[in-house]
């Protein structure tokens, strides 16, 4: 018999939206990881807004939302908000009920920006990090350093040279017309009008320049987790520079392993990790010059594990654009965009883990 093409307009809905939810959905497991780190967070939380006044967001929603934000690949927050809206599943781990208004995106925004002051995701990270560590999937001696650009919020045509007076009103204010022909552009020389902390810089010869950070990522050999990050200015020496600065915060005095790619292998950079106690297993680079690698450390067959191992910090970067929305960064400045990164990278530890929960 065929069905009825009605909608009839129900009034009333007894089915809540934990029970609409599979039990064996994966947003389950990393509901409950967060709850736990977000009740740890709580006295921080309630130190960062006053007793009196009108209630805001709670910090809880807001983090679970950009938690969401993240996960699903949802590039604006207007965006974020529709799907709210209408999105059973999202309303569930955000902690919304069916009739809870959803935010407006302006006040979404202001309130996140409250986080960000806080500095917040670096809080949330070291929760999620020590979550890991309870369930020992941590290690504590190998690890791996690797850094990636970062595509910045702002066009090659927002750039001006460094000290002119403001140029006149652009032909098309959504598209300016720019000649830049006969003219060296460098990071000495221009700066950008958009954000001006962003610096130009190339993935490797023959790449077309762009403005961009450089974000790293200290991961630990055992499982591919992530255990320290770092986004400097997208410098010429920032990849080891934040590996050494990563390098010293390791916790522990015992002797470690820090592997990394042939971008490593240079003097100051291995005798500053040996200073620091920590053996540099990073790949050879006998192009041209000779390695700062010799066979006081190639000779262990730790070192070839090490060399295996590091191409999985190669799986966070992916992770991070493909599914984080870290492609091109939505947002602008040093701070912002280290904050973004940091909990994306969180994000990307929370599915890990989920991942690997043994199976039940």
């Amino acid at each position: 018999m065929r069905g009825h093409d009605e909608q009839p307009g129900h009034v009333f809905s007894y089915v809540s939206p934990e029970q609409r939810v599979p039990a064996d959905h994966p947003l389950r497991a990393i509901r409950k990881m967060t709850d736990q780190i977000l009740a740890a967070l709580s006295p921080h939380f309630t130190r960062m807004y006053s007793t009196i006044g009108r209630p805001s967001i709670a910090p809880e929603k807001l983090l679970r939302t950009l938690l969401l934000q993240v996960l699903y690949t949802i590039r604006s927050e207007r965006m974020l908000m529709e799907q709210l809206e209408y999105n059973l599943l999202f309303r569930w781990f955000v902690g919304l009920n069916m009739d809870d208004p959803v935010w407006v995106p302006t006040v979404f925004s202001k309130n996140r920006d409250r986080l960000l002051a806080a500095d917040v995701a670096t809080l949330f990270f070291h929760e999620v990090l020590a979550e890991a560590r309870a369930r020992d999937l941590v290690s504590d001696e190998h690890f791996t350093v690797d850094g990636t650009l970062l595509e910045a919020w702002a066009s090659l045509k927002s750039l001006k040279k460094i000290g002119d007076a403001d140029p006149p009103p652009p032909d098309d204010p959504g598209n300016p017309t720019v000649d830049f022909h006969g003219e060296t552009r460098t990071n000495a020389t221009h700066v950008s009008k958009t954000d001006p902390e962003a610096m130009l810089a190339r993935k490797g010869k023959g790449k077309e320049a762009k403005l961009s950070y450089s974000g790293h990522v200290l991961t630990e050999n055992r499982n591919g987790l992530a255990v320290d990050v770092a986004v400097l200015q997208a410098t010429g020496t920032a990849e080891r520079d934040a590996a050494l600065a990563m390098a010293a915060e390791i916790p522990g005095d015992h002797r470690v392993t820090m592997g990394g790619d042939k971008n490593y292998d240079t003097a100051d950079l291995v005798a500053g990790a040996r200073s620091l106690n920590v053996t540099p297993h990073v790949a050879q680079n006998n192009k041209r010059r000779r390695s700062a690698i010799d066979k006081r450390t190639t000779r262990h067959s730790g070192y070839l594990i090490s060399q295996q191992k590091r191409k999985r910090v190669e799986e966070v970067f992916g992770w991070l654009k493909t599914v984080g929305g870290l492609r091109k960064l939505r947002h602008r400045g040093l701070a912002r965009v280290e904050w973004m990164f940091t909990f994306a990278v969180a994000a990307y530890n929370l599915v890990r883990l989920r991942n690997l929960e043994p199976a039940t």
